[in-house]
């Protein structure tokens, strides 16, 4: 199943247990189609670029919520119920290009994923941590020379 961002611009007068209805209600009809959502982010109140016109006024500010799922392509055919949605200035689906998930994932023989062929890192070097560590005592000596001198 392919990555999609949902983008849904609600109206700023909508209280927050009424958005949350909203976003579960979209989280439901994933779940229905066997989809998974893999992330919800809210931006909160946000200046719009223009005027949205709607049937009860002009809106200059909206509430931005996005919803990242994995769902089937036909699911882009099944959100058309939000056109009638009262709390929705506007909504947008955005499809993820060039996302390997999933057996795909897990089958890519080109190497890059291998773990092999990255350098360990500076934890397992004990070396570089015994001479970093020699430096450090020389430092300590050092300071308190410094401070002896002073008496």
């Amino acid at each position: 199943m392919p990555l999609y961002d949902c983008m849904l611009l609600l109206k700023p007068t909508v209280e927050r247990v009424a958005l949350m209805d909203l976003v579960a209600q979209v989280g439901r009809h994933v779940y229905h189609r066997n989809g998974v959502i893999t992330d919800i982010k809210s931006f909160g109140r946000t200046f719009l670029g223009y005027a949205i016109k709607k049937r009860d006024g002009r809106f200059y500010k909206g509430q931005l919520m996005q919803m990242t799922m994995m769902v089937p392509p036909s699911f882009n055919k099944e959100l058309h119920y939000l056109n009638k949605e009262d709390r929705l200035l506007r909504w947008l689906l955005v499809k993820h290009k060039n996302t390997v998930y999933g057996l795909d994932f897990m089958n890519d023989d080109d190497g890059k994923h291998n773990l092999l062929n990255y350098p360990k890192s500076g934890l397992y070097n004990t070396k570089d941590r015994d001479e970093d560590d020699e430096d450090d005592d020389e430092d300590e000596e050092q300071c308190v020379e410094v401070t002896e001198e002073t008496k």
